[in-house]
């Protein structure tokens, strides 16, 4: 049987794993048998980079508009975001293509004489992380689906086509495969740092054991608790009660192996800007100590268009811009640094003694919060490349002894030369290109010049593993297994960041930072699911201000001999842009299984609610 790829030649550049001269010189989509393939060291690692580029799922950078799906952004480029339920398919992964196709390359490599053994087993490692990841995408979304193993099905015409139809593991069989695969590649891949962390070594293999144990507790225990556990007969959905201590005291392991053992560390240096110093743990490669593995883009040939469309307008480098409103919902939850609830949110104020609740700057209800906020938003007042970014949606003026509110144009002025509103808005509008919620994205923007036109794009990587997600699987597992290291572990965290310690630790302490320390990062939907908060925190209700986007509006108080002149207040309101709640159903905590899947494969089971 021959074998045969489609390399993808630009694949090779962006994860640095082979050199660029001469194959680049081949054409993009040559056909290449097995032979060619596996007779040639530097095409097997071409294949190997072609895989890397195809896992790439969820909420991630190059696909802007994802990020508004759940409570952390809201979509600014037009009219009102109808949309408020989940699709059945949401971030469904079904990639068995991908699976075949590394369980080929495994053939390939394991039988090819052009590497010694010691430089296979690593290349090896790769690839069966790279299968084990597809499974775990899988299984989030659909529980427990079929195995193949290293099996590659040739099927010919006549033969008995229900001998490649596997039927669906169990949701605790697929966690179980994912997890020992990790553990047998680890000892197979490096355990240096790699370049921009684009290539999975032994602490990314365990920091998938970890997040898959940390995943498989986390249903065991949460499902059960439910009135009406969500299960079906065979197991393909639904983990015992009584799995779940031995899945925590897995997750606990392997993420304390990361923190005592791997070279990464929480990355604190800056510890006189803490709000920049995250921003640089999440966004900057060069002397990263934070960023495990990521999805590296590389100028050029690999970039995305995020710093393109979601600059402010003030900072924008082409036409694109304020496609991304970050929501009122996300940014009360950065607690303030003086508060007397830490781990928990902080809601800004905006009415006082029965009028506005009167501000000194713009940048005062959030200077003063948990520095992560500046690291992760653009809030009224604060820089983008060290220029300020003006957020003002028009004037306070006061008339006829009463309070007025006044806007205008973007960039408009009075006939004083008072800004009314700023260039960047925010405005209630149709239009392209304006911001509506008060609020810009900072994680992910690019500073490098340029890197905001369409003709570049930027080479922001998108972290997929963070030292800061090993302290937090250690704590919630140790959590859940009552031991007393889970307050020291969340405190490193909160350390780093520039909050308060914790003096006692409660699951809310725990949901709270994972949502400020993972924002855009592709944790918020699956924490929600694994937890089954989904169907609360969404809960459809048009008037729950955790379901409804909520927007916060600065207005510059314009008002000649009143004491308040020249201060700040600020407006909150639900957001017009997405006019209805977000609805979360609980047929969504798994996705439905694809009716063309089951015609091909009559053993695969429907999902419940299906």
């Amino acid at each position: 049987m021959k074998i045969k790829y489609i390399i993808a030649a630009m694949a090779t550049c962006m994860l640095s794993m082979t050199a660029c001269d001469g194959f680049l010189d081949q054409e993009p989509d040559k056909i290449m048998t097995d032979d060619q393939i596996f007779g040639d060291a530097v095409m097997i690692k071409s294949v190997l980079a072609n895989y890397y580029g195809r896992v790439t799922w969820g909420q991630h950078v190059a696909d802007w508009g994802a990020l508004t799906v759940l409570d952390e952004a809201a979509y600014c480029n037009g009219g009102p975001d109808h949309r408020s339920t989940f699709e059945d398919d949401r971030w469904r992964v079904y990639d068995y293509t991908l699976i075949r196709n590394i369980n080929q390359f495994l053939s390939g490599l394991r039988a090819t004489t052009v590497l010694k053994d010691s430089e296979k087993a690593p290349l090896e490692g790769e690839a069966r992380f790279l299968r084990a990841w597809c499974y775990f995408n899988m299984c989030r979304g659909m529980g427990g689906m079929p195995i193949v193993g290293d099996e590659v099905f040739d099927y010919q015409a006549g033969m008995d086509i229900t001998a490649i139809q596997y039927p669906r593991s169990t949701e605790v069989e697929l966690y179980d495969y994912i997890i020992k695969e990790c553990q047998e590649v680890y000892a197979m891949l490096p355990a240096e740092k790699q370049t921009n962390s684009a290539r999975v070594n032994k602490w990314g293999a365990k920091m998938l054991e970890a997040r898959s144990a940390l995943y498989a507790g986390s249903i065991a225990n949460y499902n059960n608790k439910m009135a009406s556990p969500i299960k079906t007969d065979g197991g393909e959905v639904g983990i015992p009660a009584s799995k779940a201590e031995s899945y925590y005291k897995i997750a606990l392991a392997a993420a304390e192996d990361v923190i005592k053992n791997s070279p990464y560390l929480l990355q604190d240096k800056r510890p006189d800007d803490k709000g920049l110093n995250f921003y640089e743990a999440v966004c900057v490669k060069d002397n990263n100590t934070e960023v495990i593995w990521a999805r590296d883009y590389k100028y050029p040939g690999q970039t995305h268009g995020f710093t393109t469309q979601n600059a402010p307008k003030s900072h924008a480098e082409d036409i694109d811009n304020s496609y991304l409103g970050v929501v009122l919902n996300l940014v009360e939850d950065y607690e303030l640094i003086n508060t007397s609830t830490p781990g928990q949110k902080s809601l800004i104020q905006t009415t006082e003694n029965g009028t506005y609740k009167f501000y000194n700057s713009a940048d005062e209800p959030f200077k003063d919060r948990d520095p992560r906020l500046w690291g992760t938003v653009i809030y009224p007042g604060a820089s983008f490349k060290s220029v300020e970014v003006v957020l003002q949606a028009g004037q306070l003026i006061r008339e006829n002894g009463s309070w007025d509110i006044k806007t205008g144009d973007l960039n408009s002025k009075d006939e004083q030369g008072n800004l009314i509103t700023s260039q960047n808005g925010p405005k209630e509008s149709n239009e392209q290109y304006i911001n509506k919620t008060g609020f810009y994205v900072r994680k992910y923007l690019d500073e490098t010049p340029s890197s905001g036109t369409r003709g570049r794009g930027s080479e922001m990587w998108m972290p997929r593993f963070r030292m800061s997600e090993a302290y937090m699987i250690a704590t919630e597992a140790a959590f859940e297994l009552n031991n007393d290291k889970a307050i020291d572990y969340i405190n490193a965290v909160r350390e780093r960041a520039g909050v308060q310690p914790l003096t006692t630790l409660v699951f809310d302490n725990i949901v709270h930072e994972n949502r400020v320390e993972f924002a855009f990062e592709d944790h918020r939907y699956w924490d929600m699911k694994r937890w089954r908060l989904a169907d609360k925190i969404w809960n459809g209700n048009n008037n729950d201000e955790q379901a409804r986007h909520r927007r916060l509006w600065p207005y510059k108080v314009v008002a000649p001999g009143d004491p308040n002149d020249g201060k700040w207040v600020f407006v909150e309101d639900f957001l017009f842009m997405s006019p209805n709640a977000r609805y979360f159903k609980m047929q969504n905590y798994y996705n439905f299984l694809d009716l063309g899947w089951i015609n091909n494969n009559p053993k695969l089971v429907k999902n419940p609610y299906q």
